[in-house]
Parts: structure tokens; C-alpha cells; sequence
């Protein structure tokens, strides 16, 4: 992600989807990034954007009911995380949380500041703002992301 220049205006969900496949082509074995941004932001867009770069064909969804998606079969294996329904720390850590971060792939997480102390410190934080008209902006390491990490 060093080659983008960011703040990124984002005016329409096919633009979300065209930068989501530029960061999967970016994207590296280990990486997590991290996923700010209100309800509606285009978290879900911007993850199947990446997925798809990678190669997997099946349905991107969110995973806000099951709090994690495993895409494998393509460069890299995404497991792509939702945090907004989890209640607690110790959820995540039974789920396997550790040994997600060790499997290799890519991990993509929405609402990473409710259990940021969990995240990696290397984790790539990214925020998608709002504004008028459907326009959304993308930022990096956003200053509202100083938040504790491991």
C-alpha cells in the first residue's frame, strides 16, 4: 500500500470495488488491514474489491452474522473479519483469532477499534468517510486510529 497516495475520493461503489482490487494486488501473506468507517461506508465493497484480485470467484459477503469469512482457493487466502457484533474479547480469541494471524493469508477486519488490542501492530489501518452525493473518501492511518495495538 506505500504506492498509494492517499487521502483517495472514492464517487461511486464501482471506484470502491477498482481500489479494493489495487490494494489485493498490494497485498501480502501476513498483512491485516484494518477497516474503519460507519455503517454503509463501503467496508464490504472495498474487502470483495480485494478479494476478487486475488482470484476467488464465490460470493463476498459481510460477515457480520457468522464474524468471520474464509475466502481460499486464490493467491492468497483472505479471512475477512467483522467485529461489530462480537462481545467480547475472549470471542474472538476462541474463534482462533491467533492462528488466523499465523495462517499466512490476509486478514481484513471491519470495526477493528472495538478489540484494537488485539490487532497487530503492523496492522494497515484504513478509513472510509462519507460525504456528499455517495462520494466516500479514502484515508490512511486515519489520526482517529490512535487507538492501542499489541
Amino acid at each position: 500500500m506505500k504506492s498509494l497516495s492517499f487521502p483517495i475520493d472514492l464517487p461511486n461503489s464501482a471506484a470502491t470495488l477498482a481500489l479494493g482490487t489495487r490494494l489485493g494486488e498490494l497485498a501480502a501473506a501476513g498483512d491485516v488491514i484494518a477497516l474503519l468507517g460507519d455503517l454503509g461506508a463501503g467496508k464490504t465493497t472495498l474487502t470483495q474489491g480485494i478479494v476478487r484480485s486475488l482470484g476467488y470467484e464465490g460470493a463476498v459477503t459481510s460477515p457480520t452474522f457468522s464474524l468471520v469469512q474464509e475466502y481460499r482457493g486464490g493467491k492468497l487466502d483472505v479471512f475477512h473479519f467483522d467485529f461489530y457484533r462480537v462481545e467480547s474479547e475472549h470471542e474472538l480469541l476462541d474463534l482462533g483469532w491467533d492462528d488466523y494471524l499465523d495462517r499466512g493469508g490476509l486478514v481484513v477486519v471491519e470495526w477493528p477499534a472495538l478489540y484494537s488490542e488485539i490487532l497487530p501492530r503492523q496492522a494497515r489501518w484504513l478509513s472510509l468517510e462519507h460525504h456528499e452525493g455517495g462520494r466516500r473518501v479514502l484515508l490512511a492511518d486515519p489520526p482517529s486510529a490512535g487507538i492501542p495495538r499489541r
